[in-house]
């Protein structure tokens, strides 16, 4: 069955990524400035678009405490800027890796050189620090990447180790200044960078450390026990407790996530602007699940800071989960516009093109991708959906066995071609492929993911009138994990097994738990509490439960749930005609439909609704549309038998298509 939100990989947060973009604004082809005493020399700016890479702050200390702490202070006193955009640390990465280099290698200054000119940047920014007796001199400089001349050479001297990260942040003030960009805007986008991270030394250099690990390596559970020191340190440091949740959400984590994202929403007023935007959407999208709110958090952050990745992304994701396809769209593109060497997000734009139904344009985008040398796991999966569109066999085929063997990634192939499978009704050999999903996720540490695999299952189990089966299935996933998706997934399975009591209980919980969250409340509580009504014989009391989905039902998030189950309230109400417009919603939209069973139902189910119309003609061609997609289907499936039986009496006796119609 198609994922939902987790289909995208969600960009983590702000700080130590390699490369800026400069939006609109000016470098000096000459500029000298000495801190102090010195002197400075200005030459007029050109007007053309400018990117910075921030190289090494080489620590001649002797003191360790300094080795990554002042390059990540002097990116967070960069990244307030509204006129420089961090291109995301995924577009270096591929960089170096495109250059034959490790993609955590070290920034020298030669490399970091060569690497200013692969991105076609404009200008490298590095510096150093040494001590002198008590003192400490801080040295900055800014190099054309493409002539090699200094625009800019800045030094200035701080009385004690405690004075360091202000004279730092005093420095690279004077920086933005001279090498282009407003007064007005440094005054007005200037917390101080021990403010706006932490007064301490050494919960910095933690933290620090923590994001090392997090960005540039992808070790999330490595990094935790450096957050975890920044905090004790200092237990007001706000980004500090972003990351860790961040860190927390990509272990799967999700309570100890939430519980780190909330305290860093409540120290929010003591980090930089651009800071605050970054938790505070991410505190409404992961926290509380007020998508509206999350939305206009990024929306107002692509505004100040448009050259930014992550709202682009999030955003993409978030239009698409409540059916903005076009949207979502432009998103993507934005954000491969932004960062052109990134897998992931090229990857995304391939998704974007999939849930338009234009699977054309998803491969020519793949092919783009891997032009240039981006192949993913991720961009591979989406190929495979791209594939399917097409009923291109040898093409899916192919993309299932890039994937053999490959730990936490099998699993999501797996789980993909077992749906595809029961798509043609082959139940049984979909049944396989599910179980060695569930084994893949569990053996990789991915309890959730194992859940998610095992609610698929159920939920096509009670679909094709296997009910027992699908009851087991939900309760094994509820031993595996209680998250969010989790317990909607085991609710729906539930009530279309007619397992009304756990089925209320389970959504009782969820309406408890997320009282803002967008997805519960428009979309997962209408559609569980719209099936149950109809199992109870309240077709409709169904029909008024689900006027609230109406908005985002086509969304990627409610999987088309909402209108399938509308549709069979429409046909328990004995309404064919607008029972019939449900079930072509889904058919009308192949790319969120997909390999979900709903596709072939909604053919069967479409076939009734024209029973009802005593429309016999459409009713016929509706069951052969079903029934050939079913061709090599599993002759002992429940759904499959009572459609055959309709069919049946549908060619040979007339007179029974306005009759009451079977249901499983």
């Amino acid at each position: 069955m198609h994922l939902t939100s987790t289909r995208r990989v969600l960009l983590g947060g702000a700080g130590l990524l390699l490369v800026l973009a400069v939006s609109a604004w000016r470098l000096h082809e000459k500029a000298v400035l000495r801190v102090g005493a010195a002197t400075a020399r200005v030459q007029p700016a050109s007007t053309e678009r400018n990117t910075i890479l921030l190289g090494n702050i080489a620590n001649n200390t002797g003191e360790a405490a300094f080795n990554l702490t002042l390059r990540q202070a002097m990116a967070v006193e960069l990244e307030q800027s509204p006129a420089l955009s961090l291109v995301p640390d995924a577009r270096a990465r591929e960089s170096l890796r495109m250059m034959g280099q490790r993609t955590d290698a070290g920034l020298t200054p030669d490399l970091s050189l060569e690497l200013c000119q692969r991105t076609e940047s404009s200008a490298l920014v590095d510096g150093w620090i040494a001590r002198m007796g008590s003192q400490y001199v801080l040295a900055l400089r800014a190099i054309n990447c493409r002539t090699g001349n200094h625009l800019a050479d800045l030094e200035s001297t701080a009385a004690s180790r405690n004075q360091v990260l202000k004279a730092l942040g005093d420095l690279t003030g004077q920086l933005r200044v001279r090498i282009g960009e407003s007064l007005s805007t440094v005054q007005k986008f200037s917390t101080p960078i021990e403010e706006a991270t932490t007064p301490s030394l050494e919960a910095l250099q933690a933290y620090s450390m923590g994001r090392e690990m997090m960005i540039r390596r992808g070790e999330s559970a490595t990094c935790v026990p450096y957050f975890q020191r920044a905090i004790r340190l200092d237990p007001d440091f706000a980004m500090a407790y972003a990351a860790l949740g961040n860190a927390y959400s990509n272990l799967n984590e999700a309570g100890l996530a939430a519980d780190n994202i909330r305290k860093a929403y409540e120290l929010r007023e003591h980090v930089t602007a651009h800071e605050k935007l970054y938790i505070e959407s991410h505190y409404f999208q992961f926290v509380t699940g007020d998508l509206s709110k999350a939305m206009q958090s990024y929306e107002d952050w692509t505004a100040t800071y448009p050259g930014d990745l992550t709202p682009r992304t999030n955003l993409a994701v978030i239009y698409s989960d409540l059916g903005m396809f076009q949207q979502s769209l432009e998103e993507a593109r934005e954000a491969v516009r932004i960062a052109p060497d990134s897998s992931q997000d090229y990857a995304n734009l391939v998704d974007a093109w999939i849930f338009l139904g234009r699977p054309r344009e998803a491969r020519d985008t793949a092919n783009e991708a891997l032009a240039r040398g981006l192949d993913s796991s991720l961009l591979r999966y989406f190929l495979y959906d791209a594939a399917f569109l097409e009923q291109d066999e040898a093409a899916m085929q192919r993309e299932i066995a890039s994937s053999a063997g490959d730990p936490g990634v099998e699993d999501s192939f797996l789980d993909n071609r077992s749906d595809t499978l029961a798509w043609r009704g082959e139940l049984r050999a979909a049944r396989e492929l599910s179980s060695r999903a569930v084994e893949s996720a569990r053996r990789s540490g991915e309890r959730e993911a194992a859940a998610g695999y095992d609610l698929e299952a159920a939920q096509r189990e009670a679909l094709f009138g296997n009910r027992a089966e699908a009851r087991r299935l939900a309760e094994a996933a509820l031993t595996l994990a209680n998250d969010r998706d989790t317990e909607y997934g085991a609710a729906l399975a539930l009530a279309l097994a007619g397992s009304l009591p756990q089925a209320a209980e389970l959504a009782d919980d969820l309406n408890r738990k997320f009282t803002e969250d967008t997805l519960v409340q428009l979309l997962y509580l209408p559609t569980i509490h719209g099936m149950i009504a109809l199992e109870d014989g309240y077709p409709l009391l169904a029909l008024k439960t689900l006027e609230r989905a109406h908005p985002y039902e086509l969304g990627v998030a409610g999987g088309l749930f909402p209108v399938y189950v509308r549709g069979l309230a429409y046909l328990g109400a004995g309404d064919g005609l607008r029972a019939r417009a449900e079930f072509e919603k889904i058919l009308d939209h192949p790319g969120v439909a997909l390999n979900s069973p709903l596709a072939p139902l909604a053919r069967l189910e479409r076939a009734r609704a024209c029973m009802l119309l005593a429309d016999r003609r459409h009713a016929m061609s509706s069951y052969r549309d079903f029934l050939s997609l079913w061709t090599n289907a599993d002759p002992d499936i429940p759904v499959l038998q009572t459609a055959k039986a309709e069919y049946a009496r549908l060619q040979g006796d007339v007179s029974s298509i306005a009759g009451a119609i079977p249901r499983q």
